[in-house]
């Protein structure tokens, strides 16, 4: 076996009559309270972004999406938005905004806004509004207010539960003082759900959509994608022997995934195909596999994000049951599939495969939990190589291309998860640690005031980008290395189908993509390389561990290029 040396990755300009840009990119996730503090006031913001452009170039990734970056009081770090239309102080201003997209772009980088359309801020001016009109007015029909239950109303309306633990709906005090209506919040108390049978609502986003579209923006990130539309007459969900929710394995609650979120996306997709530049919206949408080619097509949304393959556990039955039917379920409706293995509401994926592959998970990574991190490493660089060889868009999370472990040890008083605060879970801060720059600065580099909103572990300086940055082997090497070949070789395209190899040694999965060929060893042992269809005088393109003659290095991916 050969090796080849890796040239310096760059951003590729598209060519004429190339696909749409949206079907093969590979999209970074920036979370801008942990990404870069240009003020020094300990958390992330817009200039921050904006300085790092140039990095995230030389990466070689596609776009860059934002999550929220909008003016809020930060209940649920950005997701309870105040105003659509504006940038919270913290982060920065609209010209700012501006900026980044337009330096973006300089750099050839595509920009995704996220889109929160199923609630607003409590704090947001028409919740304040619906609050003051009373019941029955106009305002308050923009919500979703309800009598309640019960002689006095006491009761709220149906036994629904949060997603974020509690009880779905609060009850107002009216202006009169007197105990009033109460409203729905799948989430926190501070994010009241928009009422989408009410056609402002519609209009209200439509004008959203066309404000970021203006301004740049060349898609959107669809939160809760699969929430808008609640079922009709809002039914009491059947409960369990424990008085909890009964949600079938593989379903969703019930005021998830109702068809009416489809004409949603049918009433928005004119607006961005009006747009020069195809514009895109993928969806965050956590529903039934099957579901998935309802969402997405000609005339729904571009993409859904396939949490199939985030949620497979290591191992061959599951990787490549993740991989094989989101592919056959995106290519009935022509549409490309989306790759994950972490984001920001997720268990770093370093972590997580550093467990065993049937270890149950909770809300986020509790202190007295232990993940083998050498382990967890290893295998998250394989998993990492075999996403980025396969057809579709690629979505990294900030971090992972530094192999950035989940943060365990962050103090309560600190933690900022609204579902750490109200059901005592460890929750989502571990995996939004702001990320380090710089092994020997303050905070790492992350902010000059060496300020940083949550702690950062010591472990976090050997893997700040200065301290890997041109040294082989290292994570963020691997990364630049992949998605450079990735681009050369046309991987992300649909041009060459997927082949899953048979006939290989037990645990190692085999995808041809025409003359390249991806090798998964699953399992902790080095295995001879296969010698069938040329493969024992293939190029070794890229490895996510240790090379060996002849072998497959235990919990590693091999790139190879057959003649």
């Amino acid at each position: 076996m050969t090796t080849t040396a890796s040239p310096a990755p760059a951003t590729a300009q598209p060519e004429a009559g190339a696909p749409e840009w949206w079907r093969d990119a590979v999209v970074y996730q920036v979370y801008p309270r942990s990404f870069a503090d240009a003020d020094g006031d300990g958390m992330g913001d817009l200039p921050g972004v904006t300085s790092r452009l140039p990095y995230l170039r030389e990466l070689g990734v596609d776009a860059l999406w934002l999550s929220p970056f909008y003016t809020s009081p930060q209940h649920d770090a950005g997701y309870d938005v105040a105003d659509y239309t504006d940038v919270d102080p913290r982060f920065g201003s609209r010209s700012d905004a501006d900026e980044l997209i337009a330096r973006a772009h300089e750099q050839g980088l595509k920009v995704i806004v996220d889109i929160v359309p199923n609630h607003s801020s409590s704090e947001h001016e028409l919740f304040q509004a619906a609050l003051a009109a009373g019941p029955g007015s106009p305002e308050r029909d923009m919500y979703i207010f309800r009598d309640g239950r019960g002689e006095h109303g006491e009761l709220p309306p149906n036994n629904w539960t949060s997603i974020f633990h509690g009880a779905a709906w609060t009850r107002i005090t009216e202006a009169d003082g007197t105990p009033g209506q109460w409203y729905l919040h799948i989430f926190d108390t501070t994010q009241p759900d928009w009422n989408w049978e009410n056609p402002a609502v519609h209009a209200l986003f439509r004008d959203v959509l066309r404000f970021w579209l203006d301004r740049g923006a060349d898609g959107f990130r669809v939160d809760v994608a699969h929430g808008m539309v609640k079922p009709e007459g809002l039914p009491d969900a059947t409960v369990n022997a424990h008085g909890l929710i009964d949600i079938p394995e593989g379903e969703v609650p019930i005021y998830f995934d109702n068809d009416g979120v489809l004409d949603i996306y049918r009433e928005w997709r004119p607006i961005l195909d009006a747009y020069e530049g195809d514009r895109m919206m993928v969806l965050e949408a956590w529903i039934p596999e099957h579901r998935l080619p309802l969402y997405i097509g000609r005339e729904e949304a571009h993409q859904s994000f396939n949490f199939g393959f985030l949620q497979a556990r290591w191992g061959v039955e599951t990787m490549r049951a993740a991989i094989e039917k989101p592919l056959e379920l995106a290519d009935a409706v022509d549409a490309p599939t989306t790759w994950v293995l972490s984001n920001h509401d997720v268990i770093r994926h370093a972590t997580r495969y550093g467990f065993a592959p049937d270890y149950a998970f909770g809300e986020g990574l509790g202190r007295d939990e232990h993940p083998e991190a050498e382990l967890g490493l290893q295998r998250a660089r394989a998993a990492s190589l075999l996403m980025l060889s396969l057809p579709g868009a690629a979505y990294l999370y900030q971090g992972e291309e530094l192999g950035l472990p989940e943060v365990a040890d962050i103090p309560d008083e600190l933690r900022e998860d609204p579902a750490h605060h109200r059901g005592g879970v460890p929750g989502r801060d571990g995996c939004r640690v702001p990320i380090p720059w710089q092994q020997d600065a303050p905070a790492y580099g992350f902010s000059p005031s060496g300020e940083s909103w949550l702690p950062q572990p010591e472990a976090f300086g050997p893997l700040a980008v200065d301290a890997q940055d041109g040294v082989p082997g290292s994570t963020l090497e691997m990364y630049r290395r992949a998605l450079y070949l990735r681009r050369e070789l046309g991987l992300g395209r649909h041009d060459a189908a997927v082949e899953f190899l048979d006939g290989l040694p037990e645990g190692v999965l085999g995808v041809r993509r025409g003359k390249v060929v991806v090798l998964v060893n699953t399992t902790e042992q080095s295995l001879p390389l296969p010698t069938a269809g040329g493969l024992a005088d293939a190029e070794v393109l890229i490895a996510s561990g240790a090379q060996e003659a002849g072998a497959i290095a235990p919990d590693a991916t091999l790139w190879l290029r057959t003649a």
